[in-house]
């Protein structure tokens, strides 16, 4: 009987080779009570760990909370800044290119009338037509270099105005 087989996997008898693994494997009344005093401080021991670390987790779900708020602050800043930029650079391309539109024009229309109105040698009309050119040429890259200045000025003033607004928003968060 004590050979008897329990099932598939199982060995017939547990073999012990000393009787100290005996008393391991088949622990003794006063055993049993030792492993239940270990269990109860294991889980004493887990239940003040873990309420040691909720405050921990309280802590940093806020911080996350209120980083979330920054960085969802700091993108609303930033696209409007964008769309502020793109607008203004927008509106600057477009006057410019009036401007050079008007200027060929009125560039045209003069030579034109002052070939016209003086009877002048070819010679003569290619020169007036090539100063009226760098007249031109000098005109645009003036204007050019006006827009880049108006540009340049635009976004440093976005940028100083987003920095403001997000400290402010920062500031306000953590006071």
């Amino acid at each position: 009987m004590a050979n008897r087989v329990r099932g598939p996997g199982w060995p017939a008898r547990p073999k012990f080779s000393s009787h100290s693994q005996r008393q391991i494997f088949c622990p003794t009344p006063e055993r049993k009570g030792q492993v239940v005093v270990v269990v109860a401080v294991v889980v004493v021991e887990v239940v003040v760990a873990a309420a040691a670390v909720v405050p921990v987790v309280v802590v940093v779900v806020a911080v996350v909370v209120v980083a979330a708020a920054v960085v969802l602050v700091v993108v609303v800043v930033v696209v409007v800044a964008v769309v502020v930029v793109v607008a203004v650079v927008a509106a600057v391309v477009v006057v410019v290119v009036v401007v050079v539109v008007v200027v060929v024009v009125v560039v045209v229309v003069v030579v034109v009338a002052v070939v016209v109105a003086v009877e002048v040698t070819a010679a003569a009309a290619v020169v007036v037509v090539l100063v009226l050119i760098v007249v031109v040429v000098v005109v645009v890259v003036v204007v050019a270099v006006v827009v880049v200045v108006v540009v340049v000025v635009v976004v440093v003033v976005v940028v100083v105005v987003v920095v403001v607004v997000v400290v402010k928003e920062v500031v306000v968060i953590y006071a």
